[in-house]
């Protein structure tokens, strides 16, 4: 079988390079679909085998669909920019590739392993978080305006890959939280579409258990100080949903 890898970016400089490297060995195609990057992404990618084209952002769901319309292949393995292959999920998609029975109805899932302030994190929830990376793109494609997720047009089967899927998140705290407010504002709009309701008891108490949930039930307290501003940061991401929600629920309708 053959794998097209499909990669969305918008100025990923910093790490285009390591997750085209790792796409290498498994691909028989890579397509970038660049959102007008700013910074040098395009002048790397231009330095690998690669098809890139440049397209307006549209939305994750949108422009990944549009990424996958442009695969030669129909087999899509999907990962983001700031994401890499480890060695043994390599081995593992290389082991798919030789089966021709994989081609329809089966959908893959990789365990994501975070790397952030200087450390790779097992737990408060963010390890393994199996994700659905590689499938045939005629039995689903991605919906959702946040979060964006896979949905199928009929059943398929679940295939655990062996290996783990590299997220090197980035340690800017600035860009961590200019992208945690975007998130919570997608989201907060998603809720409110859906008729979700948020009041200032709601607030505190989603918050308090967000921050629980992580440290505690999801073991982030073994992450040491950097499970600690996992939790801290999940909690203020839940407070800032939740008075967004509240917030377009007290405007004025047309």
């Amino acid at each position: 079988m053959r794998i097209s890898a499909v990669v969305i970016t918008l100025n990923e400089e910093i790490n285009i390079a390591r997750c085209i490297e790792s796409l290498i060995p498994v691909a028989d195609e890579i397509v970038i679909v660049d959102a007008l990057s700013s910074d040098a992404t395009q002048n790397i990618c231009s330095k690998y085998n690669v098809r890139f084209v440049s397209h307006k952002w549209e939305g994750y769901a949108r422009q990944k669909n549009f990424a996958n319309s442009l695969a030669t292949n129909d087999l899509i393995l999907s990962i983001d920019a700031d994401e890499a292959l480890s060695a043994q999920l390599q081995q593992s998609i290389l082991k798919i590739k030789k089966q021709d029975k994989y081609e329809h109805g089966f959908v893959f899932t990789m365990a994501m392993l975070p790397f952030y302030n200087g450390k790779w994190i097992r737990h408060s929830g963010l390890h393994p978080d199996r994700k659905k990376r590689l499938w045939n793109r005629n039995d689903g494609q991605w919906q959702g305006l946040v979060h964006e997720t896979l949905h199928f047009s009929s059943d398929v089967k679940i295939v655990r890959l062996k290996g783990d899927l590299l997220h090197y998140i980035s340690d800017s705290e600035l860009f961590n939280q200019e992208k945690s407010d975007k998130y919570a504002e997608l989201k907060a709009r998603q809720m409110y579409s859906q008729g979700k309701k948020s009041n200032v008891l709601k607030i505190a108490c989603k918050t308090a258990w967000a921050f629980f949930n992580t440290f505690f039930i999801r073991l982030g307290f073994l992450d040491g100080s950097t499970g600690f501003r996992i939790a801290v940061n999940k909690a203020q991401y839940t407070k800032r949903k939740y008075r967004l929600l509240m917030d377009f629920m007290r405007q004025p309708s047309d």
